[in-house]
């Protein structure tokens, strides 16, 4: 079973799902419901805990409407959590799911043996989406830039998640002039989950890489240590970067920064595909 079809059940319109904490969480009792022949998912669920403890460890109790029709609060997961949940189904219907997971589970050692497999395989998913071959090497090579901040944040005592997130609203504030947040509201993106990085232009990927790399670069030179040192060097990063774009936009009189995202830009390429394949059928 392919990646993108494992995951369809996630989508189904049958498995409720909210937003909470910047991820998606899933209906504990919808998975069961669909991955199992029982006629009583809410029993089936109560004896799965009581056979393995540890399943509610990775629930959170979140209110979603009810058959009824009204609120109720109801044991949820999220994505990664949802595998593990489906890991603890004894089902052939959670067969195909499990065979999946052992395919992903080979095809990551084999990315960690040889990172090039990992880029061919983001490379793909770029391709496939539609996206220019030397927009996909730009992200490429921000993706690797990136991953070489967020070791050095990571050996220097600055936390995941939280406050990688926060060290990344710096830079990009002090780049741009926008937190993140502001910059997927400016360029109308919408939906939950949507990577600002992927509906950036040309000129914004070089600019984050840019302050990334310099973010990093300063963070050795000053052998910073701890969240805050961290913060300090990713302003100075982000200044650097934003320098750059003022300098460039003082000198082509236009706006670096663009509201345009991903699917705008798509949409102008595809109108003038078409306007030119009408003048091709005039001539």
């Amino acid at each position: 079973m392919a990646g993108e079809d494992a995951l369809v059940v996630f989508r189904d319109i049958k498995i409720r799902r909210i937003w909470f904490n910047e991820e998606w969480h899933y209906s504990v009792t919808d998975i069961v419901a669909i991955l199992t022949d029982s006629k009583d998912e809410m029993a089936y669920w109560r004896k799965l805990k009581q056979r393995e403890p540890q399943l509610v460890t990775i629930c959170h109790g979140l209110k979603m409407p009810a058959r009824d029709g009204k609120m109720r609060y109801t044991d949820c997961v999220n994505t990664k959590d949802a595998f593990r949940l489906i890991q603890s189904i004894p089902s052939r219907k959670a067969e195909p799911f499990k065979q999946w997971l052992a395919q992903m589970g080979k095809e990551r050692i084999d990315e960690i043996e040889n990172p090039e497999i990992a880029q061919d395989r983001v490379r793909g998913y770029y391709e496939l989406k539609g996206y220019p071959k030397e927009w996909i090497e730009k992200r490429l090579r921000g993706i690797a830039i990136r991953q070489d901040l967020t070791d050095e944040w990571t050996g220097r005592g600055v936390e995941e998640e939280k406050e990688f997130a926060i060290l990344t609203n710096e830079i990009t504030k002090a780049t741009f002039g926008k937190a993140v947040k502001e910059y997927k509201e400016f360029k109308g993106l919408e939906k939950p989950g949507q990577n600002l990085r992927d509906h950036m232009t040309d000129w914004e990927l070089i600019l984050t890489m840019i302050g990334e790399k310099a973010t990093t670069d300063i963070t050795i030179s000053k052998d910073a240590e701890g969240f805050e040192d961290c913060k300090e060097s990713a302003v100075e990063g982000g200044m650097i970067a934003r320098n750059t774009r003022r300098e460039i936009e003082k000198k082509t009189g236009k706006s670096l920064v663009s509201n345009e995202n991903y699917l705008q830009l798509m949409q102008k390429k595809q109108k003038r595909i078409q306007q030119n394949t009408e003048k091709d059928d005039d001539k």
